[in-house]
């Protein structure tokens, strides 16, 4: 496996901004890639693990 670089920032109030490669695996076992995800953090998104904006919703701070 190759070594590749992270960054991963906590937005203010808001979601992970993740720069890179990313691999998530679906609990089905369904494998994708993505690159440059937000991904929530607040748990109101309606689209985890991605963030769709709900953080401002309901408030989140952090």
């Amino acid at each position: 496996m190759e070594n590749l670089k992270l960054d991963i920032e906590a937005l203010k109030d808001g979601p992970y901004a993740v720069k890179g490669v990313v691999t998530i695996t679906t609990s089905d076992g369904t494998t994708k890639e993505y690159t440059n995800p937000y991904l929530c953090r607040c748990g109101a998104s309606k689209n985890k693990p991605f963030c769709d904006g709900s953080h401002r919703k309901v408030g989140f701070t952090e």
